[in-house]
């Protein structure tokens, strides 16, 4: 999957912004609510390497694919990044992000998951 997918997927989720950092930091980042669940480095080296957060368990498996490695400083939080996103299949990068975005939902109070979700209801997936 290309960069540019990637952003469209990471735009679509409901309640999401995305905000780009300028120099220094060039970084183009996405959002729920005030919670980052994906961003991409902008600039050389490694442009568009792309980071998401994952579960402690992915995290160990993805941390020993070649091209994957511990974000950095956010590794603690578990997040991976992935140098060349075309290397994994568009249904697993797909799962990947959608866990990204529902644990930064998920973190959120249930008030602003209502006003940003823009239902009645929060789905049992986003808890």
């Amino acid at each position: 999957m290309d960069t540019v997918k990637i952003k469209s997927i990471c735009g679509k989720f409901p309640g999401a912004t995305s905000q780009l950092y300028g120099h220094p930091s060039n970084i183009l980042a996405y959002f729920v609510g005030d919670k980052r669940f994906a961003h991409f480095k902008t600039s050389e080296p490694e442009k568009w390497r792309f980071s998401i957060r994952v579960t402690p368990d992915r995290f160990v498996e993805l941390t020993d694919v070649p091209g994957i490695k511990p974000a950095k400083y956010f590794a603690r939080f578990h997040w991976v990044t992935i140098v060349n996103p075309r290397s994994l299949s568009a249904d697993y990068l797909n799962e990947l992000i959608d866990w990204s975005y529902r644990k930064a939902l998920g973190s959120l109070s249930k008030t602003r998951q209502l006003e940003l979700l823009g239902t009645g209801k929060i789905s049992p997936s986003s808890r």
